[in-house]
């Protein structure tokens, strides 16, 4: 197949408006000259097949995006989020984003390379155009999909949507205003950002209003959701939040609550049930637990930092390796997606320098990634 040069170049000249770069920036991180860069971006020379790599490689995308009119990369709807939502995200955060569907990219790759992990395939009909009812038998449908017992709560989120092919991704993001986002990547599926800048529990629902909007949003390409709503939320807003709600508080948990509520059991059950005070308060309230003026006083509390524990966080890791997982999870490398990328490596289905680039670090650091894991580099390459 022959290279279309402008097309190659327009896509380029895209990526780079996207992602905020200029051409000098693109040439100090790729070592590609200047001239070169000029050449390939005034359409006057095609690029080497080594510059084609070089560049997809430094885009974070499949180089066969650049060759071809195919749709293996997620640049129409990037391009559509950023022209809409640009003045909320820094140039930082759109690298954040960037790097977030290559890692939603690498984990499609390697689970359909690996056919011994557990998944459990979710779909969803919508009947009727009731957007609360959407989200209140989505939430009661996966849980029994999930196989959880009417009382229960998932202690792991994350997990429970990666489950049923879901990619869920933490990742800080600079502006704390975005909770989270859904994309629907061209190859990957549904893919869910959550925001590391928030508090584990906001994390855990902002999780679950994204998964909402992969489930029940299926005619949209991308969803950015907000810490704080603009007053008359979009219909799809309110569902996802319903679904958010009633996936963490299903009304049996609360109607089983006998107790009186006030400022110190609303607490209690706040941290028992791993949710922050507002959506608690509200839930409470649309089951006629509590009236309105107990909202207004509930929803203020807070619940003590040392309450909230991250499930992939846990209490049994040494002070050093917790702040380097930190440190991991703020990137987005969670211990599930570092463990697929390793067992992928020990099978040989990825090399070293594909294992490296898959956790976004130079090849020289995977022994320390290694240790940290308790894996082996010895395999050959």
């Amino acid at each position: 197949m022959s290279l279309d040069r402008h097309m190659f170049a327009d896509k380029l000249q895209r990526y780079m408006a996207q992602l905020q770069v200029t051409a000098n920036d693109v040439t100090q991180a790729t070592g590609i000259s200047p001239d070169r860069m000029t050449a390939i971006l005034n359409c006057i020379a095609d690029p080497t097949g080594d510059e084609v790599l070089i560049l997809a490689d430094f885009f974070r995308c499949d180089y066969r995006f650049f060759i071809s009119n195919e749709k293996l990369a997620p640049f129409e709807q990037t391009e559509s989020l950023f022209r809409k939502h640009g003045s909320d995200l820094t140039r930082e955060d759109r690298w954040a984003i960037q790097e977030f569907l290559f890692l939603c990219e690498c984990q499609a790759f390697l689970l359909s390379q690996i056919s011994d992990v557990a998944r459990k395939p979710f779909t969803f009909a919508k009947t009727g155009d009731f957007f609360k009812a959407h989200g209140q038998e989505a939430a009661e449908s996966l849980r029994r999909h999930l196989g959880y017992g009417a009382a229960e709560i998932p202690a792991n989120v994350y997990e429970a949507f990666r489950s049923i092919g879901i990619h869920v991704f933490r990742r800080k993001l600079g502006r704390s205003t975005i909770s989270g986002l859904f994309i629907r990547h061209p190859t990957a599926g549904p893919c869910v950002l959550v925001n590391y800048s928030e508090d584990v529990f906001r994390q855990r629902f902002t999780a679950c209003h994204e998964a909402g909007h992969a489930i029940l949003d299926d005619g949209e390409d991308f969803v950015v959701s907000y810490t704080k709503g603009p007053a008359g939320d979009h219909l799809s807003e309110i569902r996802a939040n319903t679904f958010a709600s009633r996936f963490l508080l299903p009304p049996t948990v609360l109607q089983q609550q006998s107790i009186t509520w006030t400022e110190a059991t609303f607490l209690d059950t706040a941290a028992r049930l791993m949710v922050n005070a507002e959506p608690l308060a509200y839930a409470l309230r649309d089951l006629h637990l509590i009236g309105n003026p107990q909202v207004d006083t509930f929803k203020r509390l807070k619940v003590p930092a040392g309450e909230k524990k991250d499930p992939e966080l846990p209490d049994s890791l040494s002070q050093r390796s917790r702040e380097r997982k930190q440190e991991l999870l703020q990137r987005g490398l969670s211990d599930a997606y570092v463990g697929l990328c390793f067992d992928s490596y020990e099978r040989g289905t990825i090399s070293a320098s594909r294992l490296a680039e898959m956790l976004l670090i130079a090849e020289v650091e995977l022994a320390d990634l290694a240790t940290l894991y308790r894996r082996a580099m010895s395999h050959g390459d």
